[in-house]
């Protein structure tokens, strides 16, 4: 089995210039819901072309609004191949889990063999595969999305039977609203600019948990001090607001 961790320490510490390519639906695209703020994206190529110095390495964001495994599989060249990644992040799922707005429902089985086969596409590229789970939904508001932790559960799955490198930005999200308050019933107010997607704090958490995946959790950085001041002030927000 292929260790992949040990690779991309290798490609980091080799010093040559590499690719990023980050892939999935409207949360990696990032628009709209950070209110102008930066996207976890952003966040990452600051800390790789900023904090890390490593200037020559590109960083492209190919996710698209309302996107799913099977279409980035279907647009692969495009989304990927294209752009001759060393490195390939994806964080697909939201959109997959609905149950009201696809005919027919994507089962999960069908959502595990996505995902697998984009991992194959990303190995036969020659790139280090990295899955993300999608954050959690608040279904009171979303109803349709309830499949949303088999679909996270589903990546863990892939993820640990093919090797892959995983951020599980799902338990994240989780974790952030235990403890928040009565009345959250589990869903992290403070991350979420709508039903399901993150809002600028939000963001600076996945920036967080995939920094560290990556190895650009340097002690220190002003980045990631400014990222865990966010998502603290996101637990406890000032009262009364300003």
């Amino acid at each position: 089995m292929t260790d992949d961790r040990a690779a991309l320490r290798g490609l980091l510490a080799s010093g040559a210039p590499l690719t990023w390519v980050f892939t999935g639906d409207s949360i990696t695209h990032g628009l709209i819901h950070t209110r102008g703020a930066r996207n976890y994206v952003d966040h990452l190529h600051e800390l790789i072309r900023g904090d890390a110095g490593r200037v020559q390495d590109a960083v492209i964001n190919t996710a698209i609004t309302g996107w799913r495994a099977d279409l980035i599989l279907g647009d692969f060249d495009r989304r990927v191949a294209h752009w001759r990644p060393d490195v390939v992040t994806l964080m697909i799922g939201t959109n997959d889990c609905t149950t009201e707005w696809l005919d027919p429902v994507i089962e999960v089985s069908a959502f595990a063999e996505s995902i697998a086969e984009l991992v194959r596409r990303v190995r036969a590229v020659g790139a280090i595969p990295v899955l993300q789970t999608p954050p959690t939904v608040d279904l009171l508001h979303a109803p349709d999305r309830a499949r949303i932790g088999e679909f996270a559960q589903t990546i863990r799955d892939v993820a640990a039977h093919e090797g892959v490198l995983l951020v599980d930005q799902h338990a994240a999200f989780a974790e952030f609203s235990a403890g928040t308050g009565p009345g959250n019933e589990g869903t992290p107010w403070g991350l979420l600019d709508d039903a399901f997607h993150p809002s600028a704090a939000g963001h600076a958490l996945l920036a967080l948990g995939l920094a560290e995946m990556l190895g650009f959790d340097t002690p220190g950085s002003p980045v990631l001090t400014d990222l865990a001041a966010r998502v603290a002030l996101a637990r406890h927000p000032q009262w009364p607001p300003a």
